[in-house]
């Protein structure tokens, strides 16, 4: 089998590369090598050299068309991804690209076997919850004026009674509530359907939080994993966000590879969309403990740091059960991924540069404000 992996210098995609290796698969990479992500536009050194590499940009019709033939699956992971306020990009790189890939695959009868797309977790918005009387309901996103008192549980909406109880998300939901998010639900759409209308089984994948090394140190969406180890690296404490007890769901970055090949393998698969998490809800200050536990930090207690990250969702986790039903199911747990993500941080130069970058970026944006309670 020929693979074609767009964004595979990336995290994911250079890992999937990796397995699509270890199956005797012939790998194709399409990268534009975008900083922050990859500083100096450099192609990363832990790419193999089996892999053959293509430098461009996937709305690069001719790059594109070029990359696509001859393959028999492609990963379309190629994203942009940020908290900047270029809303256009979002949907230009992330929906134009996808609907290209269609494109020319019609156009030119490319006889391509399958599609599989990279979706987010960030399409659920803030997920569902159920109201005071046991109702289903989608809330929207928490008012800045809410935040900033102290008062982080989202609100009931219109036609609702709270409190609010979050509740395991299923595919079913979408409720986006940033750009990227938005820009996802779009990608999904257009894979989905364009590929159920002209015949090529297309898949997409809603990642939840993945972590593990090759992680960007620079990319600002990369969260908790990122800066919650350079901080201990560097013999700071963390900033927690808000009270500390909003739920994430972290998946480790091989069981997202494991999931990306299971679905390549079945029809059962074909037309249809997955969460992909690590199937276990664990609370911001749980992780930043279990970060504390990897380096050796004793006695650590997690503290909110009296901040809030304007635009975050409360409290996520996905239902995987519909993955589950392949076959698949996660292996490792968060403190391996922590594990593996200190290895990596190892190859890191001027660790503490990096975090400043981190900080300043934040602020920069106006993202990370004050509690003023």
């Amino acid at each position: 089998m020929h693979v074609l992996i767009t964004g595979g210098a990336g995290f994911i995609g250079s890992h999937t590369a990796d397995a699509c290796l270890k199956l005797g698969y012939r790998v194709r990479v399409l990268d534009s090598l975008e900083e922050p992500v990859h500083p100096g536009h450099r192609k990363p050194a832990y790419l193999d050299p089996r892999i053959e590499f293509v430098k461009g940009d996937v709305r690069d019709e001719k790059v594109l068309l070029d990359c696509l033939r001859g393959v028999d699956a492609v990963y379309h992971l190629a994203a942009f991804q940020d908290y900047l306020p270029v809303f256009s990009r979002y949907f230009d790189v992330n929906v134009t690209s996808t609907a290209l890939i269609y494109e020319l695959i019609v156009r030119e009868k490319l006889p391509i076997k399958k599609v599989i797309v990279a979706s987010s977790q960030a399409t659920l918005g803030e997920g569902l919850y159920l109201d005071a009387d046991g109702k289903r309901c989608l809330p929207d996103i928490r008012d800045d004026t809410q935040l900033a008192a102290g008062d982080f549980e989202c609100r009931a909406p219109r036609g609702f009674r709270g409190p609010l109880k979050w509740q395991a998300t299923d595919e079913t939901v979408a409720n986006p509530q940033n750009q990227y998010g938005i820009s996802k639900i779009a990608e999904e759409k257009v894979a989905l359907f364009l590929g159920k209308r002209y015949g090529v089984p297309s898949v997409a994948m809603r990642y939840s939080i993945v972590q593990g090394p090759r992680q960007s140190f620079y990319n600002a969406y990369s969260g908790a994993c990122r800066i919650f180890c350079l901080s201990f690296h560097t013999g700071r404490e963390p900033d927690i966000y808000e009270d500390g007890t909003q739920v994430r769901d972290f998946v480790n970055i091989h069981d997202v590879v494991d999931a990306n090949l299971a679905v390549l393998h079945t029809p059962k698969a074909d037309y249809e969309m997955f969460h992909v998490g690590g199937d276990k809800a664990c609370t911001v200050a749980e992780f930043a403990s279990i970060v504390a536990e990897v380096f050796g930090v004793k006695g650590y207690t997690p503290r909110p740091c009296g901040k809030y990250r304007f635009g975050d969702t409360r409290h996520i986790y996905s239902d995987v059960s519909k993955l589950r039903a392949l076959g698949w199911k996660p292996q490792r747990t968060t403190l391996q991924s922590v594990e593996a993500y200190r290895e990596w941080l190892k190859s890191a130069d001027n660790v503490a540069a990096i975090l400043e970058y981190a900080q300043k970026a934040m602020a920069k944006m106006n993202v990370v404000r004050d509690v003023k309670k």
